[in-house]
Formats: C-alpha cells, sequence, structure tokens
C-alpha cells in the first residue's frame, strides 16, 4: 500500500503537482481539496484519465476530512504572484488563508508533514510552528529548492555538462534576497569556478553576477510570457513528496523554522536539509565567504522581520 497525498489547492501549482504525483512510485492516493469544488473535481477527473495510460495513483476531488492518514499534505492555495510584484508582497493576502488550512488540516491530519508552496513561501511554516507547535521538521516551504535547480541548469547550460553533475544550492529567501552560494558549489571534485577554468570556460566575477540575476528572476521572466510558473514549482513539489514517502534521505535546499542562525533569531530560510520520511533534519550551513555569510544574515533578518510582522496580523 503507497502513501496517501494531499494538496490544498486546485490551480494550475496544485494540478501541475498533482499530475506528477499521480505518476511518482510510493504514492496510491491523492486527494485535491479546494474551495472551488467544480474546478477540483475537473483537475481530478483529467489527471485521472491521463494517468490511466499508466500506473499510477488513484486521484480524487475531497474534503479536509479525507486528508485524514496523509503522509504529505501540500499547500499551493492562495494568491499567485503578479507581474511587478514580490513574493513578500503577498503576505497580507495570503496569510489568513494558510493560517486557516493549516488549522483545518492538523485537525484530522495531525502527524502530516505539510509542505508548503503558497507565497510567501518562507513565512507560511512560521505559521505552523509558532501557532501551532508543529515540530520545524513537520512544517517545509519549498524554498530555494527550485532555485538551486535553476542555478545547477545555468551552470550546466554554461558548462556544457549534465545538471546531475553539478552541486550547487541557492540558499535564504525565495526571492530577491536569495544567495547563489558560489563557495559551495562544486563539480568533478572541485570548486565549479575551477572546474570551469580547466573547461576553458571561466566563470569570473561578470559571468557569477549574471548567472545569479538569471536564476533570480526566473519566475518573473516566465511569468511575463505565459502569465504562470507551474511546471517547475510543480515538479519541485513531487520530487520533495518523493523524497518523503521513500524515506530518501536525500539533500535539499528547503526552508524551516531556525531559533537562530548567523545572530538572527526566529527566521525561516532555505539551507540544504536531509529529506526522509521524517521530514527535514536539521538545516546545514554549507562552507561560504564573507559577502556570502553577509548576504545570507541579510536574507535571514528580511525573513525574521517579515515573520514577526506577519503573526501579528493573525
Amino acid at each position: 500500500m503507497g502513501a496517501h497525498i494531499g494538496i490544498i489547492g486546485a490551480g494550475q501549482v496544485g494540478a501541475a503537482a498533482g499530475y506528477l504525483l499521480s505518476a511518482t512510485p510510493g504514492i496510491s492516493s491523492i486527494v485535491l481539496v479546494d474551495q472551488n469544488t467544480a474546478r477540483a473535481a475537473g483537475e481530478a477527473a483529467d489527471i485521472g484519465h491521463a494517468a490511466a495510460f499508466g500506473a499510477s495513483a488513484r486521484i480524487s476531488e475531497g474534503s479536509y476530512a479525507d486528508l485524514a492518514g496523509a503522509a504529505v499534505v501540500v499547500i499551493t492555495a492562495g494568491a499567485s504572484l503578479k507581474p511587478g510584484q514580490t513574493r513578500l508582497e503577498l503576505l497580507q493576502q495570503n496569510l489568513k488563508l494558510t493560517d486557516s488550512i493549516i488549522a483545518q488540516v492538523l485537525k484530522v491530519a495531525p502527524d502530516t508533514v505539510l509542505l508548503f508552496a503558497t507565497n510567501p513561501v518562507d513565512v507560511m511554516p512560521a505559521i505552523a510552528v509558532h501557532r501551532y507547535g508543529l515540530p520545524p521538521a513537520r512544517a517545509i516551504g519549498t524554498g530555494c529548492a527550485l532555485d538551486s535547480i535553476r542555478f545547477r541548469d545555468q551552470l550546466a547550460d554554461y558548462l556544457g555538462v549534465a545538471p546531475p553533475a553539478i552541486h550547487a544550492y541557492v540558499l535564504g529567501e525565495h526571492g530577491d534576497s536569495s544567495v547563489p552560494s558560489w563557495s559551495s558549489a562544486w563539480v568533478a571534485g572541485m570548486p565549479v569556478t575551477a572546474f570551469a577554468a580547466k573547461l576553458g570556460r571561466p566563470i569570473d566575477a561578470a559571468m557569477q553576477i549574471k548567472i545569479a540575476e538569471d536564476v533570480r528572476t526566473s519566475a518573473y521572466r516566465i511569468k511575463e510570457g505565459k502569465g504562470v510558473s507551474n511546471f517547475g514549482i510543480g515538479g519541485c513539489i513531487a520530487r520533495l513528496v518523493k523524497a518523503i514517502v521513500a524515506d530518501e534521505h536525500s539533500v535539499f535546499a528547503v526552508s524551516t523554522c531556525m531559533h537562530e542562525l548567523l545572530g538572527v533569531r526566529d527566521t525561516c530560510i532555505s539551507l540544504p536539509h536531509l529529506i526522509s520520511a521524517r521530514g527535514a533534519t536539521t538545516p546545514l550551513l554549507p562552507v561560504l565567504d564573507a559577502s556570502e555569510t553577509e548576504a545570507l544574515r541579510h536574507s535571514a533578518q528580511l525573513l525574521s522581520t517579515t515573520i514577526a510582522n506577519g503573526l501579528e496580523l493573525l
């Protein structure tokens, strides 16, 4: 018997995640929960028809009661990012909705792992931890997991290697203060900058700035073109859920609540974590240079302030 998964929000992100999860090994059932029950039923039926072409999980529309026994509940509901808007500017729109969702989920699935994709994604785990007492390991934001993949993809394209050959992470806020970690980026057993020099494709300071900016603005460019960024985050959600249900102990840069980081108290930013059936381990701080450390401290402080302001609103 495989795992039961819940998805709150049947919009384009929730639907993309549901479609990918329907073909993920180790998952037997998925329930879509949305205030718009017709939308959820339609998405479930459409995904189910596609999934019927191969072995897959059963997907259906349901209510909060149907989340009982869920190994993971993914929260995607909320207003999406509009052109020119930052993720942190979505705070007031999505905060109270997410708070209400958490309360209803935990009534029927108190032992589940909550995986947040609703923006600002680094604030939402703090609601679960500070208001509902959930252990930080079981309140996870997708955070910079997608940013890290975008970082590796940019490096892979520039260097002409496969993305899985590159070990590199984006840390901090999933947003404008994110920190691509060049100091801990490695490939073939050496720093990525040394590898690039050996290939005759040096990554100088100007190229680092360009790659970092391309990574940081990826979602904005996608939304300018098609109005929504759903497949990348859908794939991210599916991969993280797979790591949880398969008890993989794989490493991803996700956001969890931290009592203290680099002198900043009560923040929630992305650092590498081991992801397993228990959720996320204690965050792991990579080797950083002085400028990266200061940038990460700034990002942590920004989120600490935002979280405090958000909790006051509730």
